[in-house]
């Protein structure tokens, strides 16, 4: 099993830090074969952003995302960008706050900035929460893995609010899922 996973949006949203934290949840705490690669543009903030984390019952031979198993899409430039290299049938989460505009019917919207924003009082949150929302959708990193991680690295004073976040994701995406 290979499960390519493509983080993405515009940086300052914590695209790479929630890389990180997917990789370590599902390669350390979960006992995965993993591997994370991280692109970004020339800005600090606001130039595109993305990271990469490929998950694996087995060793991994070629460490970059070829043909995505699972695409979040946290605002409308990586959704336009990355839109076409989700493979068919691949999971599509979308942060509704910052995507408008979708031609995928099978996209799991969520509201994760305006959330993170108003109940957990800092947007960078929300690509915390969407870490929850994946654990539950793709079942590919346990929430206790995700729970860890984010313990050991999220940045100093706000673990609490990072860990409410991920709580948060995961309980709106069971939420969904139970409705559909």
């Amino acid at each position: 099993m290979r499960y390519e996973i493509r983080l993405s949006g515009s940086g300052g949203q914590g695209l790479v830090l929630a890389g990180i934290i997917l990789a370590e949840a599902a390669g350390i705490h979960d006992a995965r074969f993993v591997a994370q690669t991280q692109s970004y543009g020339t800005e600090a903030r606001g130039g595109k952003s993305r990271s990469d984390v490929v998950i694996s019952d087995e060793e991994i031979d070629f460490p970059h995302a070829e043909s995505l198993d699972c695409l979040v899409a946290m605002n409308q430039d990586a959704f336009d960008g990355y839109y076409r290299e989700l493979k068919k049938g691949g999971v599509l989460v979308v942060d509704s706050t910052l995507v408008e505009q979708t031609v995928a019917p099978h996209a799991l919207e969520f509201p994760f900035t305006e959330l993170a924003r108003e109940k957990v009082g800092r947007e960078i949150t929300s690509t915390i929460m969407a870490l929850g929302a994946l654990s539950v959708i793709t079942g590919k990193v346990s929430m206790a893995g995700l729970t860890r991680a984010v313990k050991g690295r999220a940045p100093g004073g706000t673990g609490k609010i990072n860990l409410k976040a991920l709580k948060m994701g995961a309980k709106i995406a069971s939420e969904l899922l139970k409705d559909r």
